[in-house]
């Protein structure tokens, strides 16, 4: 690590790896940041301006590694729930073009979750239709289809505080207690 004071020449790297660059600000406050940057591809392509914000994100990796995808459904009571099994499968079955990974991901992120859950995993499509066959004519003895209900109440907030230390311990519960505003 070293701090610089003047502007500088960006070295090139070895073997044409492109060049990275790490920046942290630590600010008075405890408020933190860090950015690494890399440089744009060599090749004379021109950079896209375009986001993959409208893209979705990958699976999470233990799915991605093992191949496997997740088609995770919910629904308010288990009927509905192995009624929606049934229609996933019609669906996939009449658009052979969809990315399952769009799929799962979609199911995953911007769907309503309701008590009754359900989740079929497969590596393929075939594995991922017919797990959602069992779901749909409830049998969910297979270990690619995982079905229960959710417990608890509504989702409760969170607090951390990162960049700040450890100032005392129990410091959030006593600013529970005493600071209205805080709580």
């Amino acid at each position: 690590v070293e701090l610089l004071t003047e502007a500088r020449e960006w070295a090139e790297r070895e073997g044409g790896a492109p060049r990275r660059a790490g920046v942290s600000s630590f600010g008075v406050s405890g408020t933190n940041a860090h950015v690494i940057v890399e440089q744009a591809p060599l090749d004379g392509a021109p950079v896209s301006a375009e986001t993959e914000t409208d893209a979705a994100p990958p699976l999470p990796s233990s799915s991605v590694a093992a191949g496997v995808v997740p088609l995770a459904l919910s629904a308010k009571t288990p009927e509905a729930l192995r009624a929606q099994a049934g229609r996933l499968r019609e669906h996939l079955l009449a658009h052979a073009d969809l990315e399952l990974g769009d799929v799962a991901w979609s199911l995953a992120v911007a769907r309503s979750r309701f008590e009754h859950r359900g989740v079929v995993l497969g590596a393929e499509r075939d594995e991922l239709l017919a797990g959602l066959e069992r779901l749909a004519q409830n049998d969910s003895t297979a270990q690619d289809v995982v079905t229960g209900r959710a417990q608890g109440g509504s989702v409760r907030p969170v607090f951390v505080f990162p960049g700040q230390g450890s100032q005392w311990a129990g410091m959030a519960r006593e600013l529970l207690d005493s600071s209205p505003v805080f709580a």
